[in-house]
């Protein structure tokens, strides 16, 4: 077995363990650790791949930041999730039975499964030669290039969504105390003070 092997075995290895135990785990702080072991396993999967820039992408966004905000969230969030697990025990047969279906449609799929005789063609010929363009700039040139407009319009999408969630869970409280900022700029500075002439043992 070449050291290659070996490491293929070892991060598909880690790769399972960790997402297995997210599901199983009891503790959510333990889940969120197991799933950034998963994370870490599939990244050194893309690097015996060759893709290292996809490889540090998901250890520098979904381990350093997605991953880690989702372990500071349940950490600081109070939540009973004892009256949780006491909930979703009613829905376990139905959740056991749409398990099972989707266990059957997999194995259909891969029942079945054949390789067409131009996929390995029809992939080769949106993508540059490895051997002379490495695979970060073969990546920009395809994104920033070739499909610019659909990168484009998929982050516009992204926006959009984002301004709706923000639009829908937005919510003014009365009786707070907010900063109006026009307020402020257009306030008049002569009757922002006013000078009081206090004599001695008077009271304002």
């Amino acid at each position: 077995m070449s050291v290659a092997d070996f490491a293929f075995y070892a991060f598909a290895l880690t790769t399972l363990v960790g997402g297995l135990f997210t599901v199983v785990a009891r503790n959510p702080v333990h889940s969120v650790l197991w799933l950034i072991t998963a994370f870490i396993g599939a990244t050194g999967l893309f690097v015996l791949l060759g893709a290292e820039f996809v490889a540090m992408l998901l250890m520098i966004v979904y381990v350093g930041a997605v991953a880690v905000l989702f372990l500071f969230v349940v950490m600081m969030l109070d939540v009973d999730f004892a009256e949780l697990k006491a909930g979703m025990a009613k829905y376990m047969p139905m959740a056991l039975l749409i398990g099972v279906i989707l266990l059957l449609q997999l194995g259909m799929i891969f029942g079945t499964w054949t390789m067409s005789d131009g996929a390995e063609l029809a992939r080769r010929a949106v993508t540059p030669d490895v051997t002379q363009v490495e695979n970060t700039r073969a990546l920009g040139l395809l994104i920033y290039d070739d499909y610019i407009l659909l990168f484009q319009l998929a982050g516009l999408i992204l926006l959009v969504a984002m301004i709706g969630a923000i639009t829908l869970t937005l919510r003014h409280r009365k009786n707070i105390k907010r900063q109006d900022v026009l307020a402020q700029m257009y306030r008049d500075p002569a009757k922002a003070l006013e000078m009081v002439d206090v004599k001695p043992g008077q009271g304002l």
